[in-house]
């Protein structure tokens, strides 16, 4: 499913509290693929790819319930600026944004390979945005936010008993 949405902000405040551990949200770059599996919504956002970031990250900060896990393209690592002019400061603004949360470089194939198979259980949702270079999508696999990864880790060796 496929939109196209100025009022994307208002569609992340409405998918938000349906969404849960096992869900993604991307913010996809403007030739990311739209892909056709059932799970998977693409929102056309018409806007830049550093205001979606940082309005989806806003948005998880104060979402109790989930927590993401960052993964990127590991492709993006050996951009240049003569391979892509412009990459340079929109790394650096990423690392500002991303500061403290765990990132995840997985190439770019192997991720798509993830949210299809994600897709067939678990909704996928999309930001598509404006920016026009290469491998800089950011996918947010959502886990529980109020779980830790210690006390499910707990739990498994107790039922394992």
């Amino acid at each position: 499913m496929a939109t196209s949405s100025p009022s994307w902000k208002r569609l992340l405040a409405q998918r938000l509290p349906l969404l849960g551990h096992r869900n993604w949200i991307g913010i996809v770059d403007a030739a990311y693929p739209l892909q056709t599996a059932t799970g998977i919504e693409t929102v056309a956002t018409q806007a830049s790819h550093l205001a979606v970031v940082k309005e989806v990250l806003k948005a998880l900060e104060r979402a109790s319930h989930v927590r993401p896990r960052i993964v990127m393209d590991a492709e993006m690592e050996y951009l240049s600026e003569t391979l892509a002019p412009g990459i340079s400061p929109l790394r650096t603004t990423l690392a500002k944004f991303l500061k403290g949360h765990p990132v995840a470089a997985v190439p770019h194939e192997e991720i798509i390979g993830k949210l299809d198979a994600a897709s067939r259980l678990f909704h996928v949702l999309l930001f598509k945005t404006t920016l026009t270079l290469p491998y800089t999508s950011i996918f947010l696999e959502l886990d529980c936010g109020y779980w830790s990864d210690e006390s499910e880790k707990a739990l498994r060796k107790s039922l394992s008993r």
